[in-house]
């Protein structure tokens, strides 16, 4: 019985202190999606919309 006084404060703080990392690992991106980057950089340009000229209407032949 003696030893539970030891135990049980023990994995309190055990268990506060796993919670907090995983917290700060989720915090800090260690949980980001990995694959996101690779299939971003294989993407074609023109549909992130930075190309010169895709928002531009000024030589559209059908404005009247």
């Amino acid at each position: 019985m003696e030893s539970l006084y030891l135990l049980i404060p023990v994995a309190i703080v055990f268990a506060i202190l796993v919670v907090r990392l995983l917290l700060w690992a989720i915090d800090s991106g260690q949980y980001d999606d990995l694959d996101k980057e690779g299939w971003r950089i294989l993407a074609d340009e023109d549909s992130e919309g930075g190309a010169p000229g895709s928002n531009d209407h000024g030589g559209d032949k059908n404005n009247d």
